[in-house]
């Protein structure tokens, strides 16, 4: 044995003990006749102690950073005990050393505040892996990993794998593909989700199946996304939406448990697709704070039967206003003594382009009762007093509004709400609001091809009472211009996505499960009978065998990690993570191949 125990579990209890230890070296430290030697392993750290000897050793065989050291020695109590480890009451008094491996000087330092840049740690990862930072979102990843694993476990889900050289369906983000050696011309897809085979797993009868799996999408990257990402995926039969929810619920509040402990008693706040779009301008809401969205446009076109606010709107004379297709609100908390400098630096963000917007209307509600605003010379205080009051600003609060296209201001909206809930330290990366958005829509107009898409994929199940809308009409688009007239514009889909702190980390749907209704929904996004039949003949055929009712969800595992850990990005939990260009800089991939191995695959390039 290389060591009889690792350099974190040793304390005060092992004095006097004759112990050996490996790891690498981490710090050195000389003075006088002896030396003080760091030692670092995956569990922690222990000083070493070199007497005069085998310090004068070391004179001659210097040891330098990361070089791999074993050493035998005995258990001591440090006189200037570091309490802020859990080694830090003892020390190693060495006896014997022996160097297992050099080291070359690493190309920045292994400590959690390091010197490497994004780009020479990524080269190097397996060096970065030794960080003591890195670890601990690694730790974390798998202890979510094991929590997760015992819910699904106590609850009878059986893990059960699926294929990864599957065939391609490119209806959704594009597909990596493989070419076959040995069917020349043909090609395997990577899966983006082993959906279709979970589905069958339920018609044969696995009535719980559930997969930490990876998926593959060739798709631009983000911060949060990944060329290849990891799902903790679900699939029960014999459920209704009501048992999907409480079921994953549950799973989500143990990992909350096990992970971070925290409890979540309360059950999981519901919201319909319709109110998040409405209240938050999107579909995954940051319900950690309020700021909701006030939608002006409707207050004065007189739906809220608020006659004052219409009559001062289309009196006013303020094009900005009346041209606009929409016009959202927000108020701010006590936010009213904003200076010029920061109202325009508001304005400057809202003008980027990631953005999009021409401009910024604020209104300053003071603490004094009075009203100052950037539109005085069209809206006096009392107009002003009841902008703010639709608002439901109070005094001390500042009014920020948009107009503008809907799509694009809506989106905006919600993009300075979450702004703002950043600046006034209102998204506390330690507190966790869970969400479950419900009611989406099943399609989604396409405007250049005029026909609809599926929202989430084309398994989804319409709500129950709207399954006769989708079977009993004509799916075709006559009039683009009024798509939203056509009954398919209001089905419901019986789907349900779970939000962290303004974040999907989960989604999923009841399945459709019957052959009529699947061949209806491959109808419905323009794909002919013997399309669906060469695509998804297999499931199709399947349903005729007794398919039982179903549905499941996949949580997005590396997401959920990076939120419990508190940060933006997925690659910081992720072992050996791909670049925003998809590459793995470490192994220079993806390379090219020999022109023997193209000719054997029957490609050229």
């Amino acid at each position: 044995m290389y060591r009889s125990h690792t350099c974190g579990e040793l304390n005060a209890s092992h004095v006097s003990q004759p112990v050996t230890l490996a790891g690498w070296v981490q710090t050195v430290r000389k003075f006088g006749s002896i030396t003080f030697i760091d030692l670092r392993d995956r569990y922690g750290i222990t000083q070493l102690l070199f007497g005069d000897t085998l310090s004068q050793q070391l004179d001659e065989n210097p040891l330098g950073r990361e070089f791999v050291l074993q050493v035998s020695g005995t258990v001591i109590e440090r006189s200037n005990k570091n309490l802020n480890i859990p080694t830090g009451e003892i020390e190693i008094e060495v006896s014997s050393f022996t160097i297992l491996n050099k080291s070359i000087t690493p190309p920045f330092t292994i400590q959690d505040e390091t010197d490497g840049g994004d780009d020479i740690r990524m080269k190097y990862r397996f060096l970065d892996l030794r960080r003591n930072a890195v670890k601990k979102n690694l730790e974390l990843r798998y202890a979510v990993n094991r929590s997760a694993r015992n819910y699904l476990h106590e609850h009878h889900f059986m893990d059960i794998e699926t294929p990864f050289l599957i065939k391609s369906t490119p209806e959704g983000a594009r597909d990596f593909v493989v070419p076959s050696r040995m069917n020349p011309g043909q090609f395997y897809a990577l899966p983006q989700s082993p959906q279709t085979f979970k589905q069958l797993l339920m018609v044969s009868g696995y009535d719980r199946y559930y997969q930490v799996v990876k998926c593959f999408r060739d798709e631009d990257l983000r911060a949060d996304r990944q060329p290849e990402f990891t799902q903790i995926d679900c699939e029960m039969s014999f459920v209704a939406q009501e048992d999907i929810l409480n079921m994953f619920e549950g799973l989500i509040k143990r990992i909350f448990k096990d992970v971070k402990d925290i409890d979540y008693p309360e059950p999981v706040q519901r919201m319909t697709w319709n109110d998040a779009m409405v209240h938050y301008g999107n579909d995954k809401p940051d319900i950690r704070f309020g700021m909701e969205l006030t939608n002006l446009k409707t207050v004065f076109e007189g739906q809220t039967g608020n006659l004052a606010a219409m009559s001062m709107f289309e009196g006013a004379g303020f094009k900005v206003f009346n041209d606009a297709e929409t016009v959202l609100a927000i108020a701010v908390p006590g936010c009213s003594e904003y200076t010029r400098k920061q109202t325009d630096e508001l304005t400057d963000w809202v003008k980027r382009p990631q953005i999009g917007m021409n401009g910024l209307v604020f209104i300053k509600c003071n603490a004094d009762g009075t009203y100052k605003s950037s539109v005085d010379k069209f809206f006096d205080e009392e107009k002003l007093k009841v902008l703010a009051d639709i608002c439901g600003a109070k005094p001390g609060d500042l009014v920020l509004i948009l107009a503008g296209r809907e799509e694009r201001t809506r989106k905006a909206t919600s993009e300075l709400r979450l702004e703002m809930g950043e600046r006034l330290g209102l998204r506390r990366k330690d507190e966790f609001k869970l969400l479950w958005v419900l009611d989406f829509p099943l399609f989604e107009y396409a405007e250049e091809d005029n026909r609809w898409v599926a929202r989430h994929h084309p398994f989804t199940s319409p709500k129950p009472d709207h399954i006769p809308v989708m079977i009993d009409n004509d799916p075709t688009i006559t009039d683009a211009d009024h798509y939203l007239s056509h009954p398919y514009s209001n089905i419901k889909a019986n789907a349900y996505d779970m939000v962290l702190n303004g974040n999907e980390i989960g989604g999923g749907s009841i399945r459709i499960y019957q052959r009529e209704l699947q061949e209806k929904m491959f109808d419905a996004l323009g794909m002919s009978k013997e399309e669906a039949q060469h695509k998804f003949g297999f499931l199709l055929g399947a349903f005729e065998y007794g398919a039982p009712p179903h549905g499941g969800i996949a949580f997005g595992f590396d997401r959920l990690c990076s939120i419990l850990g508190g940060s933006e990005s997925i690659r910081d939990f992720i072992a050996f993570p791909k670049n925003n260009s998809g590459r793995d800089v470490m192994l220079d991939a993806p390379s090219s191949i020999d022109d023997k191995q193209l000719k054997e695959l029957g490609l050229s390039v």
